[in-house]
């Protein structure tokens, strides 16, 4: 859960990097709301948790979009790589191998290793006062 704070915390950051567990626990966390959304709409069958969840889907894709750019600057690529989205079939499968890659141990133009030192006592603060 603190990653998925971690990301709505830089909700408009799209520099520096993130790291693979970054993502995709961002990614998970995200899709179990929007499915639990879901099935309360289909379970009371009103319109409330519809508005809910289009709210949330809106409120969402800026950060889902920056963690994504983060995640292909760790691996040393653009983010303009985000557009492979618009390739039918073939550009998503490469998408989602590159979602997978694990990130570049150096710097890059992008900044430091995310998984360098003391980057996990930074998430362990969060949300600690």
């Amino acid at each position: 859960m603190s990653w998925y704070l971690k990301v709505l915390n830089q909700y408009f950051d799209f520099t520096g990097r993130a790291r693979r567990k970054e993502y995709w626990m961002f990614t998970l966390f995200s899709l179990f709301i929007s499915w639990a959304l879901a099935v309360l709409d289909l379970i009371f069958q009103t319109y409330i948790f519809t508005i809910i969840s289009s709210v949330y889907s809106l409120l969402v894709i800026i950060p889902t979009v920056a963690v994504l750019i983060r995640r292909l600057h760790d691996i040393g690529k653009s983010g303009w790589h985000i557009f492979l989205i618009f390739l039918p079939f073939i550009g998503w499968i490469w998408l989602l191998v590159l979602l997978c890659m694990e990130g570049e141990t150096k710097p890059n133009k992008w900044g430091e290793n995310p998984k360098g030192k003391g980057n996990d006592l930074l998430i362990s603060q969060i949300g600690v006062e």
